[in-house]
Formats: structure tokens, C-alpha cells, sequence
């Protein structure tokens, strides 16, 4: 059997997508494509590393080797043409929302200003709030369903000198916009013009589709690898979010510095074992998995969109240029938020992510996860239309 048509039963193993959603949405009689997980079962290559290191059966102290660095290493510069300089460059975090907390008490202080761009994955607001810092928003512009970049009010947001570091979402999430290498590198002269730090968050930037190609931040050049911190993981790419591995990339000496200070305060100390054999088996044996995936990505896409165009046209798709996750433009049900809600929860048997989680600009859009068996999708577009009817 295809390992991505297989139906595997998750509910019960405390899978945060099928078994809260009673906790999450009120509600568990409905179908989850909300939280960024896929329904499909890891590289076996991965499995099989796994296996092996339980049988060893011993599990002391664990830290990111030579050979896991290695393999990232290798990841980056083969997937994205990106070479990181040496190990020296990787500090290691259980994921990138810990990540960026720790990189935010690092390197700004209580009342700085962090600038975002709505909408935007939610924890980018929380991990800054929830650190006693300010959100600085500069909102994206929506054109023709596609997002863009206002840089007259970025460089104005940027010019603040409250403004200390900027969170990139590339690709972004939720919409699943790749951002072009003249525009990162647009953001990237305006943080050096102002002495921001950028951090890059690209854990989705291994799901390309459609031809487009992923720029990391630091790629671009010596002096914006000097001015920022990328976030990578094999969590969404290989579907590995439960075993907790990220890597915190910075040719900057004095940020990591700071970084690891910080980590090791707040007692965070290396990867756990099977993270780290997760991790790096993903990195030297996923590729070909990978490729597959990508090609099911495409054609979940193109299903979903000639579903809702045909049948369901009052909502608009957003086509990504990556991940798993669409952005669905539901103003023209002429529905607010809450209604929207409740339709797809009582009506459709269905629960998607609610665009106001993710800012200002989020409003009347909802985001769903096709990172999910055809079957899956099938029975999920059914009880989209069905919300609507």
C-alpha cells in the first residue's frame, strides 16, 4: 500500500490533532485538519534508525554529534544551496517556538519592540508577549489572493529605534507564500540599514511546490548571514513534531553567544536520543520520501482547488508555494468570524484553524491541513461544502 493513502488510526496515541479536539474546539464529533501535523507514517528509513537505537537500550546523556551536524549540513547546502560555514554555526532547540523564545530573551531586552507581519503563525505574538516585549506589526498586503510586502511601512516600523529584531516567516505561514530572493534581500538591507536582528523562521522551507524554490535569509550573502538567526527542523517535512528536534543556525558568534547563554539559564541542554537519531536520519535518508510527498502536496492542492472552485466558489484558495497547509479566503460567504465557526463545526462536522489566530488580516479566512491521505481530503471537502449548504 502507498504509505501516503495508508489510514492510520491516531486518535488515543495523544495526538494533539485528534484527541483534543474537545479541549481545542468544544467539540469531538469532527474530522481535524487544523494543526500542522500530517496523518502519515515517517520515513521507514527513519522508523528502522529509531528501532535500532531502542534495541540498543542504553539511554544516558545524549548530545547533537559530529554526524547529525554533518547531515543538516549536507541537508542545506543539496535541498537550498546554502552552505553553513561549520558545526560551530548550529546551536539545537526541542522546537523552533522554543527557539524563537529563547532568541527573543537573548538578544532584546523588556519593553523592546519585535516587528511581525500579519497575519502570521500565532506563536510569533505569543512567544514576543509572553516575554514581556511589544509586537510591532507591519501588515502584509493582500493583492489578486496573494500576499506582499508593504516595505514603506516596514522600513518605517523598522526605522523605530524601540525596534530590535524582526521575525520572517519563509515560507509563510499560513499562507504558504515563498517570499522571492529581491524581497528577502530587501528585508535584509533594511535590517542592517537599522540595526535589527532578523530571525528567519524556515521549518517549512523543505515543502516546496510547483517549481518554487525556498532563498534561506542566510544564503544571501556574508553580511545578512552576519545579521540574522535561521530556525530550521525535520518536524514538518518529515512529520516528526512529537519527537522534538530543531536547529538554531547563526554565523555570528556573539549571537550564539548570547543564545546559548540563555539556553543554558533556562537549563536546556542538547536533544534528547531519539530526537537526535530521528533527526539525522531524516537528513541523509528522507530525500526520496520527501520527493513523493511533495508530488501528493501538488496534487492535494490542484483536487482541493478544483473542489471548492466548482463547488464551493464564494471561498477562494490561496495557492501556496509550500507546506501542507492553504489559506482559504471565506469572505465572500458574507459570514463573520463566529459564524464561520460554528457552520464548520455543527454544520460541516469539520475543525480547520480560525484566521484570527493569526492577526490582524485574518479575518473571514480559515486555514486547513491536506497533509492528509486522499480519502481524508475527500471526506474533509465534502464537510466543507456541506458547512456552506
Amino acid at each position: 500500500m502507498d504509505i501516503f493513502q495508508k489510514q492510520i488510526i491516531r486518535t488515543e496515541t495523544g495526538s494533539v490533532k485528534w484527541d483534543r479536539t474537545k479541549e481545542v474546539f468544544g467539540t469531538s464529533d469532527v474530522l481535524p485538519m487544523w494543526v500542522a501535523d500530517m496523518d502519515f507514517e515517517a520515513p521507514q528509513e527513519v522508523k528502522k534508525a529509531l528501532v535500532e537505537r531502542v534495541e540498543h537500550g542504553v539511554f544516558g546523556y545524549t548530545f547533537p554529534n559530529a554526524a547529525a551536524k554533518e547531515a543538516i549540513m549536507k541537508w542545506t547546502e543539496t535541498r537550498h544551496q546554502w552552505k553553513i560555514s561549520s558545526e560551530e554555526a548550529m546551536l539545537f532547540s526541542s522546537g523552533v517556538v522554543t527557539a524563537l523564545s529563547v532568541v527573543i530573551q537573548a538578544l532584546t531586552e523588556k519593553g523592546d519592540k519585535v516587528l511581525l507581519q500579519s497575519p502570521v503563525y500565532t506563536p510569533f505574538f505569543t512567544m514576543i508577549e509572553e516575554n514581556e516585549r511589544v509586537v510591532e506589526n507591519s501588515p502584509l498586503l493582500l493583492e489578486d489572493s496573494r500576499y506582499y510586502i508593504n516595505f514603506e511601512d516596514l522600513e518605517s516600523k523598522l526605522s523605530q529605534p524601540e525596534v530590535k529584531m524582526m521575525l520572517i516567516c519563509s515560507p509563510h505561514n499560513p499562507s504558504g507564500r515563498a517570499w522571492t530572493e529581491e524581497e528577502l534581500r530587501q528585508i535584509g538591507d533594511l535590517c542592517i540599514k537599522h540595526g535589527v536582528t532578523a530571525v528567519s523562521d524556515e521549518i517549512h522551507s523543505d515543502l516546496m511546490l510547483f517549481g518554487k524554490r525556498h532563498y534561506p535569509f542566510a544564503s544571501l550573502g556574508k553580511e545578512y548571514a552576519q545579521q540574522c538567526i535561521t530556525c530550521i527542523a525535520p518536524s514538518k517535512t518529515f512529520n516528526l513534531a512529537g519527537l522534538q528536534a530543531s536547529a538554531i543556525i547563526t554565523e555570528n558568534k556573539d549571537f550564539r553567544d548570547k543564545i546559548a547563554a540563555v539556553q543554558h539559564k533556562n537549563g536546556q541542554f542538547g536533544l534528547n536520543a531519539m530526537a537526535i537519531t530521528a533527526m539525522k536520519a531524516a537528513y541523509e535518508t528522507g530525500s526520496a520520501w520527501l520527493d513523493q510527498l511533495l508530488v501528493l502536496l501538488e496534487n492535494h492542492t490542484a483536487a482541493l482547488t478544483a473542489f471548492i472552485e466548482d463547488r464551493i466558489p464564494e471561498i477562494k484558495v490561496m495557492k501556496p508555494d509550500a507546506s501542507y497547509l492553504i489559506w482559504l479566503d471565506c469572505r465572500g460567504t458574507g459570514l463573520s468570524d463566529q459564524e464561520l465557526k460554528h457552520q464548520l463545526l455543527y454544520k460541516g462536522k469539520l475543525a480547520l484553524e480560525p484566521g484570527p489566530k493569526y492577526g490582524s488580516g485574518g479575518e473571514g479566512f480559515v486555514r486547513i491541513n491536506i497533509g492528509t491521505p486522499l480519502a481524508t481530503l475527500q471526506e474533509g471537502l465534502l464537510r466543507l461544502e456541506k458547512a456552506f449548504r
